[in-house]
This record gives C-alpha cells, structure tokens and sequence, in this order.
C-alpha cells in the first residue's frame, strides 16, 4: 500500500465511521476477518475476538447501539507491508490505533488497540 491509496482509505474509513454507515466500512473486510478488540469483549462478553464478516457487522451493530455520539478524529496513519495503522481520538477523547492487516484490497485482520487503563474505553452505555 503506498502513502496515496492509504490516505484515500484512511478518510473513507473515517467518513464512514463518522456516518455509522456499516455496509461502506465492511466492504473493506473479507468474509472470514477475524478482528480483536477489548471493546468486543466488554460488549459481547468472551475473548474479545470476532470471527467473519457478519460477526464483526453484530459486534459494530451493537457498539452504535450503545455508542450513539461515536465519533473519530484521525491523528495520523501509518503504513507498512500489507498493514495499515490508524490512530485516532474518538468521542471520549480516547486514543485509539486501529491496525488492519490487509491481503490485497480486504481486510484479513483487524486489531483495535487502546492506550490508557479505562475500563469503558470506547464509552459505551
């Protein structure tokens, strides 16, 4: 991925986050993503790991439920091989790098990461 295509990415994804608009973020993930987040485990119960396209709509689906001001702020990305690293500020001035590892143009792995001890990170009701 060079700097262009990932900043490309990076605005669409943040738009899309930014209108809860579920389908135009998933497109970006293949149908056997497995994607890992504290947050899925404090929303969903279990390891906090989410396995396939559908189970990762339920756990976003369920994360807008309870987080209807969710709100991202890009401070800045980062790209690698094959990876890609966003790292924002989301509505409860929260910093968060989101790492997408990709195999071509889809999403095969996704990590959401948090810097401090909060155990409500994303500030879910």
């Amino acid at each position: 991925m060079d700097q262009a295509t990932a900043r490309d990415f990076v605005n669409s994804w943040v738009a899309d986050w930014n209108a809860h608009d579920l389908d135009a973020l998933l497109k970006h993930f293949d149908d056997n993503v497995v994607f890992r987040s504290p947050v899925a485990a404090q929303l969903l119960g279990g390891d906090g790991v989410i396995r396939g396209k559908e189970a990762l709509r339920a756990y976003w689906a369920e994360g807008l439920r309870r987080i209807p001001d969710l709100r991202f702020e890009v401070l800045g990305s980062y790209v690698g091989v094959d990876c890609l690293v966003i790292n924002y500020r989301n509505q409860k001035a929260g910093l968060v790098n989101e790492v997408l590892i990709f195999d071509g143009h889809l999403i095969t792995e996704g990590y959401g990461t948090y810097l401090d001890e909060d155990p409500n990170p994303a500030g879910a009701r």
